[in-house]
């Protein structure tokens, strides 16, 4: 049984397929996650390879009840709202260091393919042959542990539906396609709404004292960082005041991007924003943008990226 499988991970599309040959699932906005189970072990790996066991115990001690001696279980770790919709920020709270209303109780883990089960390894099945053998292990539980089901319904309907009711957007993987690792046309992802990282450049204060009114985003261009607009939602009090607290000690005279702004703070741009938007303006601004999350800027953080056509 290996240590670790690198993820099959999803290719983003504008529109679902069509055909038989394809299945449908809601897209779950969490953590990626696979479950290793083996005699005397159980582990939670992330999709960068990290062992997170300690951080999803209860989905940890119910993966030792499923009955089976060996298996390798991918999904998915979330926190559903109070309408039955995954929310990423409500897991990062579950799984924060400081007090929140939210804890690692709530965290349910939605298993949809099976890769590994008792001494076989099942990549090289099709995904419909993986899943019929996943279903009797998984489905109908109440638990932490929970199967993703399929939605027998044409894509363009389901997606529809799934946008009106707020949903993240869906998933469309080929019932007849081998596990793969990396990106792949097997398995496409499509989102009611986008999602990216933006560097943060600067923020407005807040008619709040001591509160964040805006963030001032950039995203990458062919010169270094260009301004991309501002986000004033998806934060609580709290956050903002220890997110201005951060910037305010790095305020810098020399703006990172070309912006006149009456009011601006501009600060170092060491931070990245993960932020949900529904689509870009023309003149390359984000409309309705909304706070997802935020975490240092390193090397490897993957920045939205403009391309524009040559001058």
């Amino acid at each position: 049984m290996p240590r670790r499988v690198e993820p099959c991970v999803a290719t983003l599309v504008d529109k679902p397929p069509k055909g038989p040959e394809w299945a449908f699932e809601v897209k779950w906005d969490g953590y990626r996650l696979a479950i290793h189970v083996e005699p005397g072990e159980v582990r939670a790996i992330t999709r960068g390879g990290y062992d997170w066991t300690k951080k999803f115990g209860p989905i940890v001690a119910e993966a030792r009840e499923l009955g089976h001696a060996s298996m390798i279980v991918d999904g998915e770790a979330v926190v559903l709202d109070d309408q039955g919709r995954s929310d990423f920020g409500l897991l990062q709270r579950a799984l924060g260091k400081k007090p929140s209303s939210h804890d690692t109780s709530e965290i349910l883990f939605y298993a949809f393919d099976l890769l590994y089960l008792d001494g076989h390894d099942l990549r090289a099945l099709p995904l419909s042959e993986r899943r019929r053998l996943l279903e009797p292990i998984v489905a109908g539980r109440t638990g932490a542990i929970r199967f993703s089901q399929e939605v027998p319904a044409d894509g363009a309907e389901f997606f529809q539906v799934a946008c009106e009711m707020g949903l993240e957007g869906i998933i469309a993987k080929r019932r007849d396609a081998p596990y793969r690792i990396g990106r792949r046309p097997e398995w496409l992802k499509i989102k009611c709404v986008r999602r990216d990282t933006f560097v943060i450049v600067g923020f407005e204060p807040s008619t709040v004292p001591g509160a964040i009114g805006r963030l001032l985003l950039a995203a990458k261009d062919a010169k270094g960082l260009t301004y991309v607009g501002g986000v004033g939602t998806g934060w609580t009090y709290e956050m903002s005041v220890e997110l201005r607290k951060f910037l305010q000690e790095r305020v810098t005279l020399t703006p990172a991007v070309k912006l006149s702004r009456k009011g601006a703070v501009f600060t170092e741009p060491v931070l990245v924003a993960d932020i949900e938007y529904r689509a870009w303006t023309e003149d390359k601004k984000l409309r309705h943008p909304s706070f997802k999350g935020v975490k240092k800027r390193t090397s490897k953080a993957q920045v939205y990226e403009i391309k524009r056509p040559p001058e």
